[in-house]
């Protein structure tokens, strides 16, 4: 077997690769030219693909993506060849739902608001808004390794937990209620927090819209680390300053950077992180050993682990 690994990670990744299964042959390369040179007589390619990589492909079964999500990888030629791609999916289902749990308790307890009266040197007792979570319901929108993930840290705080999923159809222990994508709106009438797991595709893209803010429940908090482009952030300005949504996190955004200037920024009761809920110390040991994973099962004819839907887009 032949693998070329294309992209940064070739260089610290390859000799460890060449130790853990010796019988294969490991390239690597930075240099698009010199990619599309030794994709011809590869059988797997680990990185980013293109048009001009995969025209030079003979011999090439397998793309091992280095990202989890695929919103960009996909072109009309990958789609419609027979190569088999997978991804990386499976190495955030920990620290993204500590980060959504972070946020849903910095709200419950009212943590935002008492760090800016503590810069502010202002004791204010007598201002504090707590939550009961017994008594809140967690609305999930998709309900893979990550919305998985967020309701099993929720449901030891006694939150009734529902979700939506286009695939699943049997509900998991840790769910209330498992519903389709055709019941988004009833979710989001009933769900005191609301956040967003869902990958992008052409279903999703722009999905939460004005219509979708002003169906959910008055006084709600709207959570997103999915896909920025699945929610456009100006209805979601709108339904926060009318009164409408009592708060929002979000890790990730239609555009990013988000721009200095964006009203979210200066909201009290919105919590910003620059896409790093999925940031962890051990995140590069964890995509090495996808890709590991997958070599050893290629190399021995077993079903590769994280394959994707190339036209589903996930």
């Amino acid at each position: 077997m032949q693998i070329v690994l294309y992209g940064p990670d070739g260089p610290r990744w390859a000799p460890r690769l060449r130790t853990d299964v010796p019988d294969i042959t490991v390239e690597t390369t930075s240099v698009e030219d010199e990619a599309v040179a030794l994709v011809a007589t590869a059988d797997a390619f680990f990185g980013a693909m293109s048009p001009r990589i995969l025209a030079g492909a003979r011999n090439l079964q397998w793309i091992q993506t280095p990202m989890a999500g695929l919103e960009r990888y996909f072109f009309p030629e990958l789609q419609a060849h027979p190569v088999v791609v997978t991804n990386m999916r499976g190495i955030f289902h920990d620290m993204i739902p500590d980060q959504v749990l972070g946020y849903i308790l910095c709200f419950a307890r009212d943590l935002h608001s008492m760090i800016r009266r503590q810069l502010e040197r202002r004791w204010a007792f007598d201002e504090v808004k707590v939550l009961d979570l017994p008594r809140m319901t967690l609305g999930i929108v998709g309900l893979g390794g990550i919305g998985a993930g967020v309701a099993r840290r929720a449901r030891p705080h006694g939150m009734r937990i529902i979700a939506t999923d286009p695939r699943l159809t049997e509900c998991p222990p840790e769910v209330d209620a498992l519903w389709g994508p055709d019941r988004l709106d009833d979710l989001l009438a009933e769900s005191d927090f609301v956040v967003v797991c869902a990958p992008e595709t052409p279903e999703t893209r722009g999905l939460f819209n004005a219509e979708r803010f002003s169906r959910m429940k008055q006084g709600a908090y709207f959570i997103n680390i999915g896909r920025g482009r699945v929610v456009l952030l100006d209805p979601l300005v709108q339904a926060l300053e009318s009164g409408h949504l009592a708060g929002a996190a979000l890790d990730v955004f239609e555009v990013e950077p988000l721009v200095s200037d964006h009203p979210l920024w200066g909201m009290p009761n919105v919590i910003l992180t620059p896409h790093t809920a999925g940031v962890g110390s051990h995140e590069e040991d964890r995509r090495y050993e996808v890709l590991l994973e997958n070599v050893k099962r290629f190399v021995s004819g077993q079903p590769l682990h994280n394959v994707v839907d190339k036209h589903g887009g996930y």
